[in-house]
């Protein structure tokens, strides 16, 4: 009897250690084409879903025994326009099945469902080693996907969202599962954000794998095993894109093209913002803006944290720190700032709050897999949490901003807590049910996407009662995707030198994985730093596309004017350097929306040809012309850094410096490290306290000579509104053409819209020869000398807008 009860256990044991085994496709036994997709299907029910999106993206959706999904996707649309493809061919052979594009080759191979992915030229991009393979989860009844690759000859990995680590990737793992990291440092993982999109670089040759998945997901690039990459999420699909750059940049773009960048925001949003937990009551909060003016410090937008509101109570006022908002808000606007008030998830359980009641009547609250309501404590209390996942829950929550924007007229909102961070737990119970459009789905699902669906519902109401004006908002937690509707920051980070070296990072990274209006807390958000770090911090941030100062209340003051009078000048310097430049930022805004380019640029995406720039990471590019390099130790006065190759000018002094070799960069406190493209053309407005504080009558256009040619773009749409989207907006492209004798500077205009300015004041910089005469237009333009900064006597002219050519000799 023992014997048969052994051997029983022994039986039950065995089923279970094989239930617990990788599972992994059969032999393909079929094979159907439909226009631009093929489904392949295996002996054991395994099917391969493989959708060609264009000529330079694959689609590659598994299914196991249960059959595909609905396709519904919160990052890509699905209503994505799709070009139709110019070359399509499909072949079978002896051992494989393949596809060619105009720009790829894919195989798949018979015998096990793997797959290979070249370019034309045969060069091997991508190919599976296990392939896809899985395990089925008893506990919670999903598979466990996962998806092995090849690691290709010196291969370098990039992106994945706010990573706090080294630029490049590869030895290191990865998960994203959206988590409130109060004080994170260098290696915490995870962060606030899930961006499940990493780029691939091996032979000079670059590709992106974007696993759109929200299921808590794992990367593992070559650590484990140095000759395997990995991805795998928790249950949903093995779905991800394969995408062909050849360049860093290009890949980038198809990703962000593919989950659609975000619409122009006001310029005032590219300006300069002032954040503390907390400003309160209002007589401190104006004094903030009184401190700005009166010391000729350039702001554009003041911040509201939770104690502006009654008990924490979302879309409320406290009656006592802010008894007339109204009055506030309107006689602060008056004086150029712009309120932006926080808003959190947790509704307040209060019988007496119109906000909660209206959620509880309509049953807008996230529940328990078993009925009760969701409950968890956060800042007010216990709260009940809607769910963004229900389009009338939106529509909803959009609703709730008519009073702060249309009747107080606060002009921005930023969302915290929306990983979605609970203090007992950290975040919700794995069984809180969600709508999630239609496909209903337990927290284990839509964690990583509840940040960005209460971002998008916020925007949604931002937008409606800002209009006509342009929207603003802020959310700490995102998916691939939420760039569409918001901006972010890069969470609770620390004063210290340490975090001023993860800001550079982190900004860049998350550029490159599509979300690229992003800044940091300038000078840390916990503890306080001294007036060196500070001003350290504000040069760099001067550079971000998201340019706040935010600190918590209990470690000091952080305002520009806190470290004494040297730091307080510093800060207004490069503040002010910003607003000169903000025509520079706006425009590269406007091809980050147009054409999906990263604001920010690490070296490699520079120059993907020179290895030299693989493992940099400091140094940056803002747009496609300035060069930026962070001091981030302290007592330094300047820095070695790496120019790509070509022709750079070093901002401060004009000094011309040949790319391809590190250089010296001298950087006292009153400066950072900043070089010009040779051949660039960079646009500057005159100092503003803030955007529209006077009519730009005229910009300055600082032309950096080249032997041989570059081009520059200005574009302009008044910054507000949205006639842009009418093509209500002017495209400017310079194209510089320089001689050993000969400078050219011509002008092409594109569209209709008419702008402040009427001329352009035009300096020329590192002019190889003493020049004696100019023309516009083929007239004779006088030349002047220009005031600078260094005192060098460089030739400018006053030309009008509208010029086509000007010709110095």
């Amino acid at each position: 009897m023992a014997d048969i009860i052994q051997e029983n256990n022994y039986m039950v044991n065995d089923l279970a250690t094989r239930g617990k085994q990788e599972l992994s496709p059969g032999q393909i036994v079929s094979c159907k084409q439909t226009n631009n997709e093929f489904l392949f299907t295996c002996d054991n029910g395994v099917q391969l879903r493989l959708e060609v999106i264009t000529d330079k993206i694959l689609r590659f959706r598994y299914a196991t025994e249960v059959g595909f999904a609905p396709d519904f996707s919160y990052a890509v649309p699905a209503d994505l326009p799709r070009a139709a493809l110019d070359f399509l061919e499909f072949r079978e052979k002896p051992d494989h099945y393949r596809i060619t594009t105009d720009r790829l080759i894919c195989t798949i191979f018979k015998e096990n469902l793997t797959t290979r992915v070249l370019d034309r030229s045969g060069t091997v991009l991508s190919a599976d080693e296990k392939g896809f393979h899985w395990e089925h989860d008893d506990d919670t009844g999903n598979d466990i996907v996962k998806m092995s690759k090849q690691v290709q000859g010196g291969v370098h990995y990039y992106g994945l969202g706010d990573k706090p680590d080294n630029m490049n990737l590869r030895g290191k793992r990865f998960t994203n599962w959206g988590t409130d990291t109060y004080g994170y440092v260098k290696g915490s993982d995870p962060l606030y954000k899930n961006i499940p999109f990493y780029l691939e670089l091996h032979q000079k040759i670059a590709h992106g794998i974007f696993f759109d998945n929200t299921f808590k997901a794992s990367f593992d690039f070559a650590a484990e095993r140095a000759d395997v990459t990995s991805f795998w999420a928790q249950g949903g699909e093995m779905n991800y894109y394969f995408l062909y750059g050849p360049t860093l940049t290009e890949v980038t773009q198809e990703y962000t093209r593919l989950t659609c960048p975000p619409e122009m925001p006001p310029m005032w949003a590219l300006g300069y913002h002032q954040c503390k937990w907390s400003y309160y009551p209002e007589s401190n909060f104006r004094a903030i803006g009184t401190g700005f003016r009166e010391r000729q410090i350039p702001c554009d937008a003041l911040y509201l944290d939770i104690d502006y509101m009654d008990g924490y109570r979302c879309f409320t006022w406290s009656p006592t720190h802010f008894p007339d908002p109204k009055t506030m808000v309107r006689e602060l606007a008056a004086d150029g700032f712009k309120t932006i008030v926080i808003i959190d998830p947790g509704i307040k359980i209060d019988p007496n709050y119109s906000v909660y009641t209206e959620g509880l009547a309509n049953d807008y609250f996230c529940r328990r897999a078993d009925g009760p309501l969701m409950r968890g404590s956060v800042w007010p209390g216990l709260c009940n949490f809607p769910d963004f996942t229900r389009p009338d829950v939106r529509e909803w929550w959009a609703g709730l901003f008519k009073g702060l924007i249309q009747e107080d007229g606060v002009r921005g909102v930023w969302n915290d807590m929306n990983e979605p961070a609970v203090f007992e737990k950290g975040t919700f119970p794995d069984d809180v049910r969600f709508n999630y459009d239609g496909n209903p789905a337990s927290h284990k699902k839509a964690h990583n996407i509840y940040g960005m669906q209460m971002a998008r519902a916020t925007a949604a109401g931002v937008k409606q009662f800002t209009y006509p004006n342009r929207p603003f908002t802020i959310t700490r937690s995102t998916y691939a995707g939420g760039q569409r509707y918001s901006s972010a920051w890069t969470g609770d980070n620390i004063a210290s030198w340490d975090h001023l070296w993860l800001a550079n990072i982190q900004c860049q990274r998350l550029s490159i994985s599509g979300f690229s209006f992003v800044g940091s807390d300038v000078g840390g958000f916990v503890e306080t730093p001294d007036g060196e770090l500070y001003a350290r911090w504000i040069a760099l941030a001067a550079f971000h596309p998201f340019f706040r100062t935010h600190s918590s209340g209990d470690h000091g003051d952080q305002e520009p004017w806190s470290f004494g009078e040297e730091v307080t000048d510093l800060a207004r310097k490069f503040i002010s350097l910003r607003y000169q430049l903000l025509p520079y930022v706006y425009t590269t805004f406007w091809q980050y929306v147009k054409q999906g380019t990263p604001m920010l640029r690490p070296l490699a995406f520079l120059d993907q040809t020179d290895t030299d720039t693989y493992l940099r990471m400091a140094e940056f590019s803002l747009g496609d012309h300035l060069l930026v390099c962070p001091i981030t130790t302290a007592g330094a006065d300047g820095r070695w850094m790496y120019l790509p190759k070509g022709q750079w000018y070093y901002w401060w002094t004009d000094e011309a410096r040949t790319g391809g070799a590190e250089v010296w960069a001298s950087a006292n406190l009153d400066r950072i490290p900043l070089f010009v493209k040779a051949g660039a053309v960079i646009p500057l407005y005159p100092v503003m306290q803030y955007v529209g504080e006077k009519v730009v009558e005229e910009v300055t256009l600082h032309v950096y000579y080249k032997n041989g040619t570059e081009h520059s773009v200005l574009y302009d749409d008044g910054g507000e509104g949205y006639g842009y989207q009418e093509g209500h907006a002017t495209t400017r492209r310079f194209t510089v053409i320089g001689t050993d004798t000969t400078l050219t500077l011509r002008q092409e205009i594109e569209g209709d819209y008419t702008p402040s300015f009427a001329t352009y004041r035009v300096v020329f910089h590192g002019l190889p020869f003493a020049p004696l005469k100019g023309t516009v237009d083929t007239k004779a333009a006088p030349l002047t000398e220009a005031a600078t900064e260094t005192d060098a006597k460089l030739p400018e002219t006053i030309v009008k807008a509208g010029f086509a050519e000007i010709v110095i000799k």
